[in-house]
């Protein structure tokens, strides 16, 4: 029987403003979420791993199987008009927030569509709620905002308008998410690079920090 509601998905009308995007809610039902957080990996550390590189349980991996199959990606290149045949997709998932995620940001170029996945079973902090931003520069200036509680699914479009950001928090904040990819080379190397760059920076100011 399938975990992910993808009717929910497909239901949820696609908004153009500021960029596309849609909130789907309750894409997971109460016993779904249940069995992939019992089954969720043990992560210790706030940082983004490769989902099939983890340990996990039965119910998350059966999670990771449908979001990598068929019918998943032709729901989200529907809703999106746009060919995903073509391109590459990475599924990584992430336990902890820390003070310097959350930053505003547009995703890295190389991505053409992004999805998020939440599942804490509730959320009741004023930070952490991701927001679609008008701009990139005011984290208040928001058309949407997203309560990272479980069921919650986030899907947008990547462009260079596509700000997005949340206000600082540390704790934990269960995310998985899905993007595909641009399947040249060029654009995999530029993404590497990008990924490279961000943790040695994350690493440098944990250092700063705990000299202090």
């Amino acid at each position: 029987m399938s975990l992910l509601d993808i009717a929910a998905f497909e239901n949820t009308p696609l908004q153009h403003e500021p960029f596309d995007y849609l909130i789907a809610r309750q894409v997971l039902s109460a016993e779904a979420l249940a069995q992939i957080n019992r089954d969720y990996p043990d992560i210790e550390v706030p940082a983004n791993f490769v989902a099939r590189d983890l340990r996990h349980g039965p119910a998350f991996r059966a999670l990771l199987d449908e979001l990598e199959g068929h019918a998943f990606q032709a729901a989200v290149a529907r809703k999106f008009d746009i060919d995903l045949q073509h391109s590459e997709k990475t599924i990584t998932v992430r336990r902890y927030s820390e003070p310097s995620d959350g930053h505003i940001h547009t995703d890295h170029w190389s991505k053409l569509i992004t999805v998020l996945m939440y599942f804490n079973p509730e959320w009741t902090q004023a930070g952490g709620r991701l927001r679609l931003l008008r701009n990139r520069h005011d984290i208040e200036d928001y058309a949407a905002e997203a309560e990272p509680v479980g069921g919650t699914l986030l899907a947008f479009r990547r462009s260079n308008r596509s700000f997005h950001g949340y206000k600082r928090f540390s704790g934990e904040r269960r995310v998985l998410q899905v993007n595909w990819v641009r399947a040249d080379p060029m654009a995999r190397y530029a993404q590497q690079l990008a990924r490279f760059s961000t943790h040695t920076g994350k690493r440098l100011l944990r250092m700063v920090r705990g000299a202090h």
